[in-house]
């Protein structure tokens, strides 16, 4: 056996392994010079690296009535809750241009990832970009895959997510082989985003599975040029870190190395993934380089033809479409740019969808003991909340202990589901868009020598705890007397 080995247990079942004697190297005589080994030994006489792992079933801590259900409850939500993205606001570019680039090279046949690495990354690459387009509507996306040392083209660049949903599907026909090269995928992405505008984002996302890269020249000449075209990179690596992709998301990225990802496991390689559905901030080099703050658009108009015609986008006989309000060229989908003049084309709604990455929704508070006896029922599902003593103590370490979480603005109280809703689907808190219709009301002073006097009042104190009012406007309505008040009790009219 080798001497890197340190205890040696013969191969016996797990209720002799109790008892079973050990048989160690630790007493014998350390080889080679200095005796380092013995110098690794810590105070209760095991080494540094064995220290490192613990039981993972003592993490779980029974309560004081003995139960495990709380702790496995408050497991669950800090899990959610890591789900959560940080909601502090920064000026991002949400008009992306994204590349996303795939490894089909011979590493992605390892089976570590079921059944295989190729078909697992094909799978949640379709499952990303139903994300991408969900969280960036007015954002562009292009396919490349790496095999047998060349870079191949899986979609081109476009905002059609059918498009590149189709590809993919008829690349797993394909089967995993050769050498990936990192440096023809970077130059063909380099190439795919050359002519983006400058108020638009460059961006690179590499699923890496091997090791090595079959380059036929200098890829940090290539690294040079991203940074000199503003191009930003991201990698997830399935196997170990390289240091290539390291530097490619230093250099990219100003420094910042927490672009580079290597996945522990399915769910970790999910959670990489959606992180690159955020938009990147921008940075202060960035903003200095491109101050200009007015984007020209398009909302072009719906048309239903009776005759199928001929779309201008994909060049095929469609029935109805949308017609550019610049030139009166048809397209057939949006958002997309208007293949005769250059305008981007959106819907507000696209817009609208895109903003709350500008002003996301801020996070919940956890509720502690003493507010619990506030709510008994969630805001959103209508779930019942646990019971829990007003003189309980937050001992919980993950979670909530009173599984509450309370809106800043609104102070209604959700369940860890809900958060999770509210932040990660909707981008709006349920408890404020219920109330917003009914947060005003109208109060009516008269007065012996004047008109009366009306104010619109906040029903509930605004965030900052003040309780605020502002006169309006108001036209008086009578049907025999003309504009008057009434006071036979018709109902005036008010407006702005």
């Amino acid at each position: 056996m080798d001497d890197s080995d340190d205890d040696y247990i013969e191969n016996i079942s797990g209720d002799e392994y109790q008892g079973a004697p050990r048989r160690s190297r630790r007493n014998q005589a350390p080889k080679g010079a200095g005796g380092s080994v013995e110098n690794m030994k810590m105070a209760n006489g095991g080494y540094s690296w064995e220290d490192e792992y613990h039981r993972s079933w003592d993490v779980v801590q029974e309560d004081e009535g003995g139960s495990l259900a709380g702790s496995v409850a408050g497991l669950v939500e800090a899990r959610k809750k890591r789900h959560i993205k940080d909601a502090t606001p920064f000026q991002r570019g949400i008009i992306r241009n994204l590349i996303l680039v795939l490894d089909f090279s011979f590493a992605m046949k390892e089976s570590d990832l079921r059944p295989n690495r190729y078909q697992f990354v094909i799978n949640h690459a379709i499952e990303f970009v139903t994300n991408f387009f969900d969280q960036n509507p007015i954002s562009q996306l292009g396919i490349l895959g790496m095999r047998n040392g060349q870079a191949i083209s899986i979609s081109t660049l476009g905002s059609n997510p059918n498009d590149h949903i189709n590809a993919l599907t008829a690349a797993k026909k394909l089967e995993p082989q050769g050498d990936p090269s990192l440096q023809n995928a970077l130059e063909m992405a380099r190439g795919l985003l050359f002519h983006v505008p400058s108020h638009c984002t460059k961006e690179v996302l590499v699923v890496l599975g091997a090791l090595l890269s079959a380059d036929p020249g200098d890829i940090h000449v290539t690294i040079d040029k991203l940074v000199i075209d503003k191009v930003r990179a991201r990698v997830i690596g399935l196997a170990a870190q390289v240091a290539i992709c390291k530097e490619l998301c230093v250099k990219t990225n100003f420094g910042d190395a927490s672009y580079y990802g290597v996945v522990l496991n399915e769910q970790h390689f999910q959670e990489l993934m959606d992180e690159a559905t955020t938009p990147l901030a921008e940075s202060q080099q960035s903003q200095s380089a491109n101050p200009a703050s007015l984007v020209l658009m398009g909302f072009p108009s719906k048309v239903s033809e009776a005759a199928p015609s001929l779309s201008a986008s994909d060049a095929a006989l469609t029935q109805g479409g949308y017609v550019c309000p610049q030139c009166k060229v048809k397209v057939s989908s949006l958002p997309t740019v208007c293949p005769c003049c250059g305008l981007t084309l959106i819907l507000s709604t696209h817009l609208a969808r895109s903003y709350h990455h500008l002003f996301p929704l801020a996070p919940f508070i956890e509720v502690p003991c003493k507010n619990a006896h506030k709510s008994e029922f969630c805001a959103g599902c209508q779930s019942k909340f646990p019971v829990v003593a007003r003189d309980a103590k937050n001992i919980q370490a993950d979670g909530s202990m009173t599984s509450r979480y309370e809106c800043p603005t609104c102070h209604s109280h959700f369940c860890i589901d809900c958060d999770v809703f509210c932040h990660e689907i909707l981008h709006n808190c349920i408890g404020c868009q219920a109330r917003s219709y009914s947060l005003y009301q109208v109060v009516v002073t008269k007065h012996k020598d004047a008109a009366p006097s009306l104010k619109l009042v906040m029903k509930r104190p605004d965030p900052d705890g003040e309780e605020s009012s502002r006169p309006v406007k108001v036209r008086v309505v009578n049907d025999n007397e003309g504009p008057a008040w009434n006071e036979g009790g018709q109902a005036p009219t008010w407006g702005e």
